[in-house]
């Protein structure tokens, strides 16, 4: 009879079948545990200094554990009745859910994961499919009750998006490879798909910075049907805000995960108000176990931009990757951000910080390798040189957006308007 009042008070949401339907093909259900989910719930309990971390996909039974970070299964399954999952309010929702004491909130008291599984302390975020459909959560739990604050809210949710896209990488990528199989008419197919893919892990608007103008571009190498490693993200920091571009070696889907992660990552240690030092050295830090042996690396540049009455301050560092490049207003072009090492390859990463103050009319250019090695057909690359040339000559007042415009197609045109690598280009002018 218990039982079956339980059941009863479970929120309808839980049952809709588009939601079942989205949980199904995500192919996730019954399982075993895998490193990308797995890394993304150890980060949470790590930063939050949570007892235990789950990704949680949730059916109309039970709320199936994908990551358990910090708990052991149950009587050997990942997972608990959907009744006594804290998850099914997120779903009834739609929305966040954060519980500071789980003993005395109206909501929770009287669930029996209170006094089961001890939860004193629970905040959880939607894990989303590609259509939106709530699959599951994202959350950490605690087994005293505390106050969750603002910036570990807002890694949570950074790394419920991280999930979420992951969720959706394994749909698109699933997708892709049956379109493929079926032959040549689904080429477009695939090649839309991997576009949605890719554009998934870049922002979709960049936000307004006061006194600053910011462009951004991104162009696909080759047909566009692999997703690479190419990414950008602006996002607000302590006392400003923070900007990274990088490149990840490899393609596919592997690529488009470390790309995740990558980003996902920048954005929850800035949060924590660390320099770009730090947060490279943290990004280091998670490459190397996601790699696990694996020869592979990430280069990255990460800035930390603050308005000042002077101008705007740039602090930056940068792991293996391209200079940036400064244009003052009398057209003069030279590199910024001193050498820094590969990211993923080794324990101990070196990667010192430079600072300028950029006055009103001046620009910063950030690019990756796919603007300077754009290549003839003979093999002669494009390079720095011609590169600053081309940001020198252009008019005293090109905008942001005529910078960002000019680099994209001058690279392009120089490669026969067939780019073999990802590009990626971030402009920021100061008014």
């Amino acid at each position: 009879m218990r039982e079956n009042c339980l059941v009863a008070e479970v929120p309808p949401e839980v049952f809709s079948p588009s939601r079942l339907s989205a949980v199904a093909r995500s192919g996730l259900l019954d399982t075993g545990p895998e490193e990308p989910f797995d890394r993304l719930a150890r980060l949470a309990a790590t930063l939050l200094s949570a007892a235990s971390a789950f990704v949680t996909i949730v059916d109309e039974r039970r709320s199936f554990w994908k990551s358990c970070i910090g708990v052991a299964a149950r009587n050997g399954a990942r997972e608990t009745r959907v009744e006594e999952s804290f998850c099914q309010y997120v779903i009834g929702t739609g929305e966040p859910l954060v519980v500071g004491d789980a003993k005395v909130d109206p909501l929770t008291r009287d669930n029996p994961s209170v006094t089961s599984m001890g939860v004193a302390a629970w905040a959880g975020y939607p894990v989303r499919g590609p259509d939106g459909e709530v699959l599951g959560t994202f959350c950490v739990v605690d087994t005293v009750s505390r106050e969750w604050s603002t910036r570990d809210l807002e890694v949570l949710e950074t790394l419920a998006h991280a999930a979420s896209g992951e969720v959706s990488l394994r749909i698109a990528v699933g997708e892709a490879r049956a379109a493929s199989k079926r032959a040549e008419e689904h080429a477009e197919r695939a090649e839309a798909l991997a576009q949605t893919l890719q554009e998934s892990l870049l922002p979709a608007t960049l936000p307004q910075i006061p006194q600053v103008e910011l462009a951004a571009r991104y162009r696909p190498g080759g047909r566009g049907v692999e997703v690479l490693g190419d990414f950008y993200d602006v996002f607000p920091v302590p006392d400003g805000w923070g900007v990274v571009i990088g490149d990840v070696c490899g393609k596919g889907a592997q690529a488009a995960r470390t790309t995740a992660l990558a980003r996902s990552t920048v954005r929850a240690i800035a949060h924590s108000g660390g320099g770009p030092a730090a947060v490279l050295a943290a990004l280091n830090d998670v490459l190397l176990d996601w790699f696990a042996g694996k020869v592979s690396f990430v280069t990255a540049t990460y800035a930390t931009v603050r308005v000042s009455a002077r101008g705007l301050v740039v602090t930056l560092a940068r792991g293996g990757h391209p200079p940036a490049l400064v244009r003052r207003s009398d057209g003069s072009v030279s590199e910024f951000g001193l050498p820094g090492m590969l990211l993923g390859c080794r324990p101990e990463v070196a990667t010192p910080e430079q600072q300028i103050i950029l006055s009103p009319g001046w620009s910063l250019v950030l690019y990756t390798d796919g603007v300077t090695e754009a290549r003839l057909a003979g093999g002669e690359l494009y390079g720095e040189e011609r590169l600053r040339a081309l940001i020198s000559e252009l008019p005293p007042e090109a905008s942001a957006e005529c910078i960002a415009t000019a680099v994209e197609e001058a690279s392009l045109t120089f490669a026969g308007g067939l780019a073999s690598d990802d590009t990626a280009i971030m402009v920021l002018r100061t008014l």
